[in-house]
């Protein structure tokens, strides 16, 4: 899905009030898309240009892909209806095996607020840390 179909921008400032795992105590980023890395983006760390992740939606690779986001975090991400959340999931890229998805702790977003969080979901046990890329 394009960034812009999202209500995102080319430059989309997010929270994250708890961090990621192993980055807890960075809590702001921005969203980088640029269309011609499309359907990838970016997630830059804010005081830290040199540090990001490489973010795609799930569905473009998964497309039945069905994280079962529990009710604290829906909770606290204020999410009322699915269409308010954003998915996306971190890449990991090696020089030497295929480039991977971790389906297991996926970035939700709430699209009005962009603050979000990195779950993990109800049904994790089923799903992939690192999901194989398709090669194009």
């Amino acid at each position: 899905m394009e960034p812009e179909a999202c209500g995102l921008s080319d430059q989309t400032m997010i929270e994250l009030p708890f961090g990621l795992l192993g980055f807890e105590r960075v809590k702001k980023y921005v969203l980088l898309a640029r269309p011609e890395e499309a359907p990838f983006m970016w997630m830059q760390m804010l005081d830290n240009a040199r540090r990001s992740f490489l973010i795609v939606s799930p569905f473009v690779v998964v497309p039945d892909y069905q994280p079962d986001i529990p009710a604290d975090d829906v909770a606290f991400l204020g999410l009322t209806e699915p269409s308010d959340a954003l998915v996306y999931n971190i890449c990991t890229v090696r020089a030497t095996t295929r480039a991977t998805i971790n389906l297991k702790g996926p970035l939700v977003f709430n699209r009005h607020t962009m603050v979000g969080k990195q779950v993990i979901p109800n049904n994790a046990t089923r799903l992939a840390l690192d999901y194989p890329l398709p090669v194009v």
